[in-house]
């Protein structure tokens, strides 16, 4: 209930401190729910990536210290996002996702990378969707990566590219799972490049 009353309100919001929200490759999006994957670019981009393929509902992992103010956490379990540890992620990091997936009431999204000044991706995204049985949506936002940026109504751009699936009888291990991690990272590029040849993200 809650997120249904909150999606208008951010849409608005958007709309209202920038007004150039723009979704590419929309038909791309899987039927049923999915895992969308993005390189982590702006604090601003689950929100972003949300209003884009709405209508699908999403749930997304936050760091915990969101959770220590009331207001917050109040807002950010309401509106579908769980809380993980960084420095000590337990099962729950996995268990809550697939277990979200498997009831296909929700999608996720995710940040492999886990954070906006790495390459490096963490790894969990193909076994959450092996054991989900949920294909893995790369996505990309081009746009501005400051508030103020964001403030002089600099185009926003949300792209979706084409579908990433996961065999269940794939066996996991380090060398393929780095596969599947350079297959989003392929398609990460590939839709940057399909969109925007200039565009190249440097974090500040």
């Amino acid at each position: 209930m809650f997120y249904h009353f909150i999606r208008p309100v951010a849409r608005f919001v958007i709309w209202l401190l920038n007004g150039h929200l723009h979704v590419y490759h929309k038909e791309r999006l899987p039927k049923g729910n999915y895992i969308m994957a993005a390189p982590h670019r702006t604090w601003w981009e689950p929100i972003l990536f949300a209003l884009a393929a709405s209508p699908t509902e999403f749930m997304f992992m936050a760091k915990i210290e969101l959770f220590k103010n009331p207001i917050l956490r109040f807002i950010l379990k309401h509106a579908h996002a769980f809380e993980v540890d960084r420095k000590h992620p337990g099962p729950s990091v996995l268990k809550i996702p697939v277990k979200g997936l498997k009831q296909g009431k929700l999608s996720l999204i995710i940040f492999p990378s886990g954070t906006r000044h790495s390459d490096d991706l963490k790894g969990g995204t193909a076994l959450i969707a092996k054991l989900s049985g949920k294909p893995i949506v790369p996505v990309v936002y081009q746009g501005p990566l400051t508030f103020k940026g964001l403030l002089k109504r600099q185009v926003m751009d949300v792209c979706f590219g084409d579908p990433i699936y996961v065999d269940h009888k794939l066996k996991l291990n380090h060398e393929t799972e780095a596969k599947i991690d350079q297959q989003m990272k392929n398609a990460w590029a590939k839709i940057d490049y399909e969109h925007n040849p200039n565009f190249h993200y440097v974090a500040e």
